[in-house]
């Protein structure tokens, strides 16, 4: 065999390497290392590289939407649903504003949210010229609504960055972080690699904090447990926690579900109520325990408090006598184990008084009868999502919730309209569970044309729409406080049947509750986005808000 000649050893190709990732490439790659699966966005020129860079990857599913807000809220139903992280993708200026009252949203119930955007080309940036989507300063904006957020101007500081942020986003008290990658940056390439997740930080339980709670919970009669959203992940310690002290388990929004209303110990805020004037010692459990300091007027003499938070402020916030500073699991398991056996066993007690309750609320309008439809239909499971209108706001006590995470809340931001763009990134999440989404003429207006994502993404999240021509508690509120006057609350609505099947979802009508159990029926029978339409009027029965701020005499 002949040798190769020189010259036929200078004439072989070289072997060469793949090009460096681009900072939109070491993006995606960092969500992939963290597990992403879904990611929400509406794209625009700032972004394009990123947008490229995940449909070269194409093994994350990018769902877009109409409106920036919605792709905001899509990942904060997706938190909600799911407790891990949710990405969404907007440009910079408009586009962050337009999705900030979800963020808002988001940072007000402790989700976990991720928003990556771009900003100016870097030679712009701080000079105050107006280039496109130009604000005076974004990333201090940004900083006012989440935990933590980031300009980055280099590839090689990408990696890092984001998995900063996902840590930021779910160690400690999860809420929402933005990350921003210059226009002029997200294309450019640098030898780096993704890094995967950092640790998240764990407080260890203190076990004095443990004794000094143990003792106080020894001596009580009557303790109450408050939960919101930052115990659903530690249901079976909180569950087990409550049955050693036969102690009912209350939550506002946020914590339905943690102990199911099934269940002997699991109280709503109403019938909760019936049981705060004996409370000797409220424990509360990843809760900002609204109930104890604003909605219920009186607090029971020489009350004391013992907090289970991983988010050390709370304890000054809320005063506690104790403080058990770490995650709600690890707290709630510790504490159980110090209380010693199980007390004598409450069940016929608290049954006795939860259908009594039950039937004092009773008088509040068709709205419950509604609930009681909706949750006749909806599998154990399924998902309700509730809104800012009469039927969400009677929901909170009026809507039995069986496990954690199946009822949605945007907590105490009150955001209207927030209601079915978020029951659209729950069903992003669980395709195969039913999700529905309750909301009042005004507050589905705001996002209506959001139906074109669920028919084009399908998405089928049915969307009940309860229709009385107003924005219902503003015009009852304005009536009530100033004279029978009233302004700005009327509506006038389309056919909302109609307006559905223009989009290509399922459009139904419901008169009655068991119009709704038979539309709800079809809707899920459908496989398809739905709309059921319920005519209704304002201010039928009682208000929910009798139950929801009750007077201290219970008048």
């Amino acid at each position: 065999m002949v040798p190769p000649t020189d010259d036929a050893q200078e004439a072989a190709p070289m072997p060469t390497s793949p090009p460096a990732p681009t900072a939109a490439d070491l993006i995606v790659g960092g969500l992939r290392a963290h597990g992403v699966d879904t990611v929400f966005g509406l794209p625009g020129v700032q972004t394009y590289d990123l947008f490229d860079s995940l449909a070269r990857a194409g093994d994350i599913r990018v769902i877009g939407a109409r409106h920036e807000q919605t792709v905001a809220y899509m990942a904060f139903g997706y938190a909600q649903a799911t407790g891990r992280t949710g990405v969404y993708t907007v440009v910079p200026g408009p586009g962050v504003l337009n999705a900030s009252a979800a963020m808002l949203s988001a940072h007000g119930a402790s989700a976990p949210v991720l928003c990556l955007t771009s900003e100016i080309p870097r030679a712009y940036l701080g000079r105050g010229l107006g280039h496109l989507h130009e604000m005076p300063d974004q990333l201090a904006t940004l900083r006012t609504i989440t935990k933590w957020s980031a300009l980055v101007e280099h590839p090689a500081e990408v990696p890092d960055a984001v998995a900063t942020a996902f840590r930021e986003a779910a160690g400690g008290r999860p809420r929402p972080v933005a990350l921003a990658v210059p226009w002029d940056v997200l294309g450019l390439r640098a030898p780096a690699e993704v890094a995967g997740p950092l640790p998240l930080p764990r407080p260890i339980v203190d076990p004095d904090a443990v004794d000094a709670a143990a003792e106080l919970l020894a001596g009580a009669k009557n303790p109450m447990i408050m939960v919101g959203g930052g115990a659903r992940h530690a249901a079976a310690a909180v569950r087990a926690l409550a049955e050693r002290l036969q102690a009912p388990v209350v939550p506002f929004r946020g914590g339905r579900g943690i102990v199911g209303d099934d269940h002997p110990l699991g109280f709503t805020c109403v019938s909760g109520f019936e049981r705060w004037p004996e409370t000797d010692v409220v424990i509360g459990i990843g809760s900002r325990m609204e109930l104890s300091w604003f909605r219920w007027p009186e607090k029971p003499a020489g009350l004391k408090t013992i907090l289970l938070d991983i988010d050390p402020r709370q304890a000054t916030r809320l005063e506690a006598d104790v403080a058990i500073v770490a995650d709600a699991g690890d707290a709630a398991a510790a504490l159980a184990d110090a209380v010693g056996p199980q007390r004598t066993d409450r069940t016929e007690e608290f049954t006795t008084l939860k259908a009594a309750v039950a039937d004092r609320f009773s008088d509040v309008g068709p709205e419950l009868e509604y609930l009681r439809a909706i949750r006749d239909v909806l599998p154990r499971d399924g998902f309700f999502v509730e809104e800012i209108c009469q039927v969400g706001f009677a929901s909170y006590f009026g809507f039995e919730v069986y496990s954690p995470r199946t009822f949605v809340t945007c907590g105490h931001q009150g955001t209207l309209g927030f209601g079915y763009p978020t029951a659209l990134g729950v069903q992003a999440a669980f395709p195969g569970r039913p999700v529905v989404s309750v909301a009042g003429d005004g507050g589905f207006m705001f996002a209506a044309q959001e139906l074109a994502t669920a028919v084009q993404y399908g998405l089928n999240v049915v969307a009940v729409v309860f229709d009385n021509g107003y924005y219902g508690n503003v015009h009852l509120d304005q009536e009530r406080l100033f004279e029978g006057r009233a302004l700005g609350g009327r509506l006038r609505n389309p056919d909302f049947a109609r307006l559905a099947e223009t989009f290509g979802a399922l459009g139904l009508i419901a008169r009655t509750p068991d119009d709704l159990r038979g539309a709800l029926d079809k809707a899920f029978a459908s496989g398809r986005p739905a709309l059921v339409h319920v005519p209704c009027e304002l201010g039928v029965g009682a208000s929910p808000w009798k139950y929801l701020m009750p007077k201290s005499d219970r008048s």
